[in-house]
């Protein structure tokens, strides 16, 4: 769990994961291009990359291969282990 707090942490990787929300299955040249011109992020594709190296250590992207391009979808079941740990109580603020 502890790769998903990291993984999380990061602005860049919250706004990739938010694009990959809005629009699954980018490349990563189309996900650097959305990068820029909504969120004005121009780290290079290398960094972006590494930055999608470090979501899918955490699971929280795939990567899926055809011919000489690689998609990344989004996969938000590691998420559920983190609501499932603190579950809401009814009503109050204390035990």
């Amino acid at each position: 769990m502890g790769d998903i707090y990291k993984a999380l942490a990061d602005p860049t990787r919250r706004a990739i994961l938010d694009e990959l929300c809005e629009r699954d299955r980018q490349t990563l040249f189309e996900l650097c291009g959305r990068l820029a011109v909504k969120h004005g992020l121009s780290s290079s594709r290398q960094a972006i990359s590494q930055h999608l190296d470090v979501l899918a250590a955490a699971g929280l992207i795939g990567v899926e291969r055809e011919g000489r391009y690689k998609f990344h979808t989004i996969d938000t079941s590691p998420l559920r282990a983190i609501a499932e740990r603190w579950p809401p109580r009814g009503g109050g603020d204390g035990p």
